[in-house]
């Protein structure tokens, strides 16, 4: 790692502390704008697929879309953002999305818009986020400095999940009183926020000896990186597997809020608000507590609350009882995430740090692939069978895998090693 920022000053210790380290600010604005984007745009692209289709399988046609190039692609956005200039790296995938949204918002404006167009899409966002999301977090990592890294990562997340609450929120609420269009180009204008934002971070520079070697070789050594570091390797699995099989719920809300409950997109956008407030509350404990230990009991507990809630979610008679459960389920998942996320930056080396987190990039994408299995269940069970099943096999896969990895139960002392 480059020259490590001092971190931050003890008067400002909390969840905030690592908005005083220089530069970081405005990533972290980039980073709610273009979050704050997505999370609105999501529900708009959702809504859109449910009118044009009236399929509940084509809401998870359309995340499936955004999920295989990611997955596909994930490894290589990884050695670039080892081998490039971060920010510049992270400008032209935003600039892209941008301009693949322009166009969409044009369609929708003349009544162009059909059904493949959102497909199309997703998909550019798919291809683009495995560049963008390893070149952000490795950027954390150089402004934060090892010692205000998990304040940082938490924070991060805690943004993150802040959008889940205004921009999903701000998507139901704003189809009612906006429109579809006008709606989609609040999402559009945010998007431009986030790029100017990220115009005011520094240059990160890249790994010397990564850009000496292949690509191939580069990928070569995180593969092995991995193979040697079991607990990294552990903990990218514990953290992937239970999410692949549960978070794909968020897709089916509109489902909830339109057939299960009647409920409409007021009722969509309470659900989607109070399922990011969660998430908020979850990240923002971690960030506050982040000296905490017993990470790996924390997680396994936060994950059992997970899915104790969502299964209480999945089969609530009314909107009302639902309404808490989605709140709670989405405070454990955030927790689960954020510790499973930070305790991976602090123990991998910053020469690695954009291939690894390339891997991570799999905890956006795999619930987005859970959501085509999900949601052809939910077309022919109903959204509250398919929900609650995958509730009860994310905690069982928990279990097991907790209860079989010596590396994931010992966790907390090679942490405190790292941070040492």
């Amino acid at each position: 790692m480059s020259a490590e920022p001092a971190s931050p000053r003890p008067r400002f210790r909390g969840a905030l502390a690592a908005l005083e380290l220089p530069g970081y600010g405005w990533l972290f604005s980039s980073n709610v704008a273009f979050f704050l984007a997505m999370g609105s745009q999501g529900v708009v692209r959702s809504w859109l697929a449910f009118e044009l289709t009236g399929s509940e399988f084509a809401l998870g046609l359309v995340s499936f879309m955004v999920a295989v190039p990611m997955l596909v692609m994930a490894p290589l956005g990884g050695v670039v953002a080892d081998r490039r200039e971060r920010r510049a790296l992270i400008v032209g995938g935003q600039a892209t999305v941008l301009a693949t949204e322009l166009v969409v918002l044009g369609l929708l404006i003349v009544g162009g818009l059909r059904f493949w167009h959102l497909l199309v899409a997703s998909a550019v966002l798919g291809c683009v986020f495995p560049f963008i999301m390893p070149a952000r977090q490795a950027i954390v990592a150089t402004l934060a400095g090892r010692g205000g890294l998990v304040n940082a990562m938490a924070l991060n997340m805690a943004g993150m999940n802040v959008t889940r609450v205004v921009g999903p929120a701000a998507g139901g609420f704003g189809i009612g009183a906006l429109g579809v269009p006008g709606t989609y180009a609040f999402g559009v204008a945010l998007y431009g926020i986030a790029l100017l934002c990220l115009l005011r971070v520094r240059r990160s520079r890249p790994d010397a000896a990564a850009g000496e070697v292949s690509m191939r070789r580069n990928l070569l050594e995180g593969v092995r990186y991995l193979r040697e570091d079991r607990l990294v390797l552990v903990l990218l699995l514990f953290g992937l597997i239970p999410m692949f099989l549960a978070m794909p719920f968020q897709t089916l809300l509109v489902v909830f809020a339109e057939e299960v409950w009647g409920v409409g997109s007021w009722g969509l956008g309470l659900l989607s608000g109070l399922a990011g407030l969660g998430g908020v509350a979850g990240s923002m404990w971690v960030a506050w507590r982040h000296e905490a230990g017993r990470r790996a009991a924390l997680q396994l507990y936060s994950m059992l609350g997970f899915g104790g809630f969502l299964f209480l979610f999945a089969l609530s008679p009314s909107v009302g009882p639902a309404l808490p459960a989605v709140f709670l389920a989405n405070v454990f998942a955030s927790v689960y995430g954020t510790l499973n996320n930070t305790a991976i930056q602090v123990l991998i080396p910053d020469r690695v740090r954009g291939r690894i987190s390339s891997f991570l990039m799999m905890s956006f994408s795999l619930p987005l692939l859970g959501t085509l299995p999900m949601s052809a269940l939910a077309e022919a069970r109903g959204a509250p069978l398919a929900v609650s099943l995958a509730s009860i096999l994310a905690v069982a896969v928990a279990l097991l895998f907790y209860a079989a990895s010596p590396a994931l139960r010992n966790m907390d002392a090679a942490v405190r090693r790292a941070l040492s």
